[in-house]
This record gives C-alpha cells, sequence and structure tokens, in this order.
C-alpha cells in the first residue's frame, strides 16, 4: 500500500491510498483455497473443484469481497501507522473508474481529536449546597399517601356536593355552535371536586349538584390548549350526576404503613425521610457538577472537530424538535427554536469539549468502569427490552464497540466527576430545598457567577416554549460527546452493516385517575404526566442503534 497525506490543516485530514492489484489479488488466492474444500460442483467430488474453475465463476465477486477487506485493512493500517485519533467515522471513497484487476486508489478524510491541553484540576473550589430533611417534609409526605389510601362514602340522594367530594357524571361536550366535538363524551367519570385535574370552570361548577341531577355547564378551553380547534373557544358539557360521595378520614397511622405492605409507621417515615434526603443529595450533586463543569469549561478553551459539534448539535437540536411537537403551539415553538440555533450549537461544541476534557483526566488518572460494572449496565440496559429479546441486546452490545462505549459512558463520566470532588476544595453551606433548586435553575447560579459569555451558560437566555425541557445539560457531556476511547473505537470499526438490537418493548399507559383518558378535551392541560414525551433515539456514533419503540 502507498500512502500520500494531501491535506493537513487544523484538525482535517486526507489521504490517497493505493492498493495494487498484486495485494488484491493475493487475497482472493486466501479466499480461493479456504473455499475450494467447501465447494461441490457437477462433475467432481466435494472439495476437488479446480481453482481456477472456481476462479472462472466467482472471480468477479470474490475479487469485490477482496478489495473490501483490502480497503478495510488499509485504512486501519493508516490510523495505526500515522498514529491517528480520528473524532468520527472516517470518509472513504474509491477513487471514480476503478476496474477489477487494477490498481485500487482510495481517498480517505477525517477529523481527528485535537490534543487536549493537560487539564488544570488543582485549586478547584466548590460549595456543597446542603438540605436537611425538614419534619414538615416527612409528614407532608406522609398525609399525600394517606389521602390516596382515603376511602369514599356514599353520600345521601339529598347531599348536596362540595369542594373535596368525588362526584361521578356522564357528560356531552358541545361547542359554542352545538357540534358534539371527538374526546367530549364520557360515561361515569369520577371527577374530585379541589383536584384541578379539569379545564377551569368544570369542577367548580359541579359543587352543589346532587345525585340524578342534570345539569349544563359552561366552560371556556384554555388558550393554550393542544387541540387547537378548541384553543380559547367556549363549550358546554351536559351533565349527569351518577352519585355523589365524601371522603372518609385520612389517618396517619399504623394501618396506613400496614395498607401498604409495611410493618410499621415508624418504618414508612424512615423510608420516606430517605427518599427525601436521597432527592436532596441528587440535586447537591447536580448544583456541584454544573459548577464543577462551569469551572472546567471556563479554564480551557481548544479547538474541537466540527463534525463532533454537529453531531451534538444534531442531538440537541433532534430532542428539542421532538419536544416542540408536543407544545400548545408547535410552530412558535420552533419559530423560538429557530432564533436560538446559534446558542444551542454554542451549547454542543461546549458539551464536546468538556467530554473531551473529562476523557482526558479520566485517561490520565486511571478512572475505569470495570467489568463488573459495565455487565451490570448491560442487565440494567436489557430490562428496557421484551425477555425474550434481552439476549439478543445483550449480544448486540458485546460485538458492537460503539454500542458499549455509549452505554459505559455516563458511568465514565460519574466517575471522572467524583474524582475531581475528591480533588476539589469543598465549603458546605446548609439552604433550603427551594434555594437549591432556584440555585440550579437560574442563568448563572450554575457557576456561582463565574460566566462571562452568555455562550456559556447550559442553555440560551431564553427557552423556546413554557413548557420546553432545556436540552440535556453538560452532565451528559462524556455520553454525548464521545469519549477519545469511543471514537477510537468508531473509527477503526470494521466497515460492515450494523447488527440491529431488538426494538425496545413499550412502556405500559398510565392508568388515568378518572374515565377520561388525558388526551380528552376534558383533561386538564397542567396535569403533570399527561402526556409521555419520548426521548428521541440515541444514535452510537456511525453505528445503527437499537431500535426504539414510541411508550
Amino acid at each position: 500500500m502507498q500512502t500520500v497525506e494531501t491535506l493537513n490543516e487544523g484538525l482535517k485530514r486526507a489521504f490517497t491510498l493505493t492498493i495494487t492489484a498484486k495485494d488484491i489479488d493475493a487475497k482472493v488466492d486466501v479466499e480461493l483455497k479456504r473455499l475450494a474444500p467447501q465447494m461441490k460442483m457437477p462433475g467432481f467430488r466435494p472439495g476437488k473443484v479446480p481453482a481456477n474453475l472456481i476462479r472462472k465463476m466467482h472471480g468477479p465477486a470474490l475479487t469485490q469481497d477482496a478489495l473490501n477487506a483490502a480497503i478495510q485493512e488499509s485504512v486501519q493500517t493508516l490510523v495505526a501507522e500515522k498514529q491517528l485519533r480520528p473524532a468520527m467515522q472516517p470518509s472513504v471513497e474509491l477513487e471514480d473508474g476503478y476496474d477489477l484487476g487494477k490498481d485500487a486508489v482510495v481517498k480517505v478524510e477525517m477529523e481527528v481529536l485535537p490534543q487536549v491541553p493537560a487539564p488544570a484540576i488543582d485549586g478547584i473550589k466548590l460549595e456543597r449546597l446542603t438540605v436537611p430533611v425538614a419534619d414538615d417534609a416527612v409528614t407532608e409526605q406522609l398525609q399525600k399517601f394517606a389521602d390516596q389510601q382515603k376511602k369514599w362514602d356514599d353520600a345521601a340522594d339529598d347531599y348536596v356536593a362540595a369542594m373535596g367530594d368525588l362526584v361521578t357524571v356522564d357528560f356531552a361536550g358541545k361547542t359554542a355552535d352545538g357540534v358534539a366535538f371527538e374526546g367530549g363524551t364520557g360515561t361515569d367519570m369520577g371527577v374530585e371536586l379541589g383536584s384541578g385535574r379539569l379545564i377551569p370552570g368544570f369542577e367548580d361548577q359541579l359543587v352543589g349538584v346532587k345525585t340524578g341531577d342534570d345539569k349544563v355547564l359552561n366552560v371556556t378551553f384554555p388558550e393554550e390548549y393542544q387541540e387547537k380547534s378548541l384553543a380559547g373557544q367556549p363549550a358546554t358539557f351536559d351533565i349527569t350526576v351518577k352519585s355523589v360521595k365524601t371522603a372518609g378520614e385520612s389517618k396517619i397511622d399504623e394501618d396506613l404503613a400496614k395498607s401498604l405492605g409495611l410493618e410499621s409507621l415508624e418504618q414508612l417515615t424512615g423510608l420516606l425521610k430517605g427518599q427525601i434526603e436521597q432527592e436532596h443529595n441528587g440535586l447537591t450533586r447536580t448544583h456541584m457538577k454544573r459548577k464543577l463543569l462551569d469551572q472546567l469549561a471556563e479554564g480551557h478553551d481548544f479547538e474541537v472537530p466540527p463534525s463532533m459539534v454537529e453531531a451534538e448539535f444534531n442531538q440537541i437540536w433532534s430532542q428539542l424538535q421532538h419536544e416542540a411537537t408536543h407544545e400548545a403551539d408547535p410552530e412558535a415553538a420552533m419559530a423560538e427554536m429557530e432564533g436560538e440555533r446559534d446558542d444551542y450549537r454554542k451549547i454542543a461544541e461546549r458539551r464536546v469539549r468538556l467530554g473531551l476534557l473529562l476523557s482526558e483526566i479520566g485517561q490520565a488518572n486511571g478512572v475505569e468502569v470495570s467489568n463488573q460494572e459495565m455487565q451490570r449496565l448491560l442487565a440494567q440496559a436489557a430490562q428496557q427490552y421484551p425477555a425474550e429479546q434481552r439476549q439478543q441486546f445483550m449480544q448486540y452490545v458485546q460485538q458492537e464497540p460503539m454500542a458499549a462505549a455509549q452505554l459505559r459512558a455516563p458511568l465514565y463520566e460519574d466517575k471522572v466527576v467524583d474524582f475531581l470532588f475528591e480533588k476539589a476544595e469543598i465549603t458546605d453551606r446548609e439552604a433550603t430545598r427551594e434555594e437549591l433548586e432556584a440555585a440550579i435553575e437560574s442563568e448563572d447560579g450554575f457557576a456561582s457567577g463565574t460566566h462571562t459569555h452568555d455562550h456559556d451558560n447550559h442553555k440560551p437566555k431564553k427557552k423556546a416554549a413554557a413548557k420546553k425541557a432545556k436540552p440535556a445539560s453538560d452532565e451528559a457531556a462524556s455520553d454525548d460527546a464521545v469519549t477519545d476511547e469511543a471514537a477510537a473505537s468508531d473509527a477503526t470499526e470494521e466497515a460492515k452493516p450494523a447488527k440491529k438490537a431488538p426494538a425496545k418493548k413499550k412502556a405500559a399507559p398510565v392508568e388515568a385517575e378518572t374515565a377520561v383518558t388525558e388526551s380528552s378535551p376534558v383533561a386538564a392541560e397542567n396535569a403533570e404526566g399527561a402526556e409521555a414525551a419520548d426521548a428521541p433515539a440515541k444514535k452510537p456514533r456511525a453505528k445503527k442503534a437499537p431500535t426504539k419503540t414510541e411508550g
């Protein structure tokens, strides 16, 4: 193989490889010797077909396979000999006009990973906001459990419904023109008055009804209602009251704990306190991690491969587009996103740079994900698939280096972050949960005022829409901005069709708390969990990701 470098500019590299016809033919001979003992042909005993006859019949196919193998080996040899670290899968193109049996000229183009300067990890100072678990918070959770377990008692026929009661109704909705609309009709729907689960005015107008009453409710759909034809429009609901029930007393006692399968109220209280403490610890870690990443980003600035930035931006943009489709006004959400495109691209660049930094820190300090940890990750990921496909998924990950690298990346990043926490000078300050959450959500709270440019933040100043989740922050830096190890693995992976992992199982539908499904126009727009937004499928670099089904 002859190698000529044709481009060496910044992180871009290009080469021309010439693979001689002699080398290709030698591979054909090797393949002929392998196949000859297996060949069967009329007039010859099995395994005795002459090699020249096999070449005559299958020569073009064998030569094509040999050429593909030679190109693959040549690219791998190029990467190894030149000590290249491709950022993404190299572009490999056979020169036009190639004829079988002649020398093959191959163009190889790639971007390489930058030489990351030794990260400055000494002198990192972090503040750890700690939130003690208040007794009131535990009591509030206990009360919620008690309310969920409360029993409903039938009221007398002449009982007048009040806030807090459960009214079961049949309903039929109509527009102002008297036309029934889709999803506006239902039977035996339980409405807990005062719960706020239904559109404004619906529950309030049921106060004062009795069993057997017929009533017409006049409502106006919210301006941001998901069904555009109804948004902001007046409507009526013909109601028939089937029953009225009153809530029994909600008690926080030993019976409550036992109804939940626990031995005592003390055990339930302890579990709830531990759960709240775990939530607080998670928030504390998120805050510290963001401040840590801010310091790393501020202290390091180096060129990053445009192809990696583009892949990361596409990942973020795809997620945002998906979320915009679930907004009350998708077109407006998309328009705002377009106005912030440059900001999101800067976020992508920052995340790629942080991913490379964390990888460099981890490799320089011996941070590793053990085989045991990897097997645990694999087993956990396999649970997302139907039982009969889990083995297939595990084989897929074991055979596809990039799939394994993506599975490993989040844990690897967390281990690097933990290493940096150990190196950092940390001061503790007690705060309330509200203060901690505000610090996480504030634009410059992530770095305690260390940002010097708007684009250094984790998100643009304005969100694309009120409900839209901001793009995944830099906590996922090494997951989406692939590590050196993952990039190198991808670049040298054999050029063969990627194996498909099994499709993930669909998530079980969330049960509606009433007889009306969350998609019904009666359902409140602000009911949390009304729609499960499907996360966009993630793709291993230059490989097919496991197929995901919507759930």
